[in-house]
């Protein structure tokens, strides 16, 4: 079975954020919240390099290790979802998540903590899929249409990627060896089971 996975090239991202707004357009998010963000570093100096993030639907997700009403799971195919009926937003997947995906809509008086939000693959929630409760709760499911998550569809560069681990592994392995590099990149031989060099 395939493990959906988003990798993103630092070399062909240009920092465009229309992934961000293909996002947020597509499944109608809260102004305050972006379930996908661009992050720069090395801003305005040589060697800069921008990425996009958002929940990497993680094998082991430390969110659901610390949920304690147990409201995350994962699909078959390995995208991590939640349930928003039983999440209390108690904020514990916000500290545990290292990619900054969980997120809290600010609405009532003083900001006060709202259901959790994170990126879903574009593969909705508990209703029935393409429902109109789906829709309102989590977005959009293009995964149940037999398509890709938007903010990959839309990237100008293809900077973005996403779809079966293993896939995208590859391609973007080809990237590397195409520009005459090595994919030395940390945690790469963890999340993508890479083990050796050229094939």
């Amino acid at each position: 079975m395939a493990r959906m996975k988003f990798l993103c090239d630092p070399e062909r991202c240009i920092e465009c954020n229309g992934c961000v707004t293909a996002c947020n357009n597509e499944h109608n998010v809260p102004d305050s919240i972006n379930r996908r963000h661009v992050v720069t570093l090395k801003d305005g100096e040589a060697g800069e390099k921008s990425i996009s993030v958002a929940c990497m639907h993680c094998t082991d997700a430390p969110c659901a290790a610390v949920c304690p009403v147990d409201c995350f799971y994962a699909t078959p195919d390995g995208i991590v979802l939640h349930d928003k009926d039983l999440c209390i937003g108690c904020g514990y997947c916000f500290y545990a998540c290292p990619f900054g995906a969980p997120q809290f809509a600010e609405q009532g008086a003083f900001n006060a903590r709202t259901k959790m939000d994170k990126c879903t693959f574009c593969a909705g929630g508990p209703p029935a899929d393409n429902s109109v409760e789906e829709y309102e709760k989590y977005g959009r499911n293009r995964i149940a249409e037999g398509k890709l998550p938007l903010c990959a569809e839309m990237c100008a560069t293809k900077a973005l990627l996403a779809g079966d681990g293993t896939i995208v592994s590859d391609l973007y392995l080809k990237r590397v060896f195409n520009r005459g590099g090595s994919p030395n990149i940390w945690g790469w031989e963890t999340a993508y089971s890479f083990k050796g060099g050229k094939e």
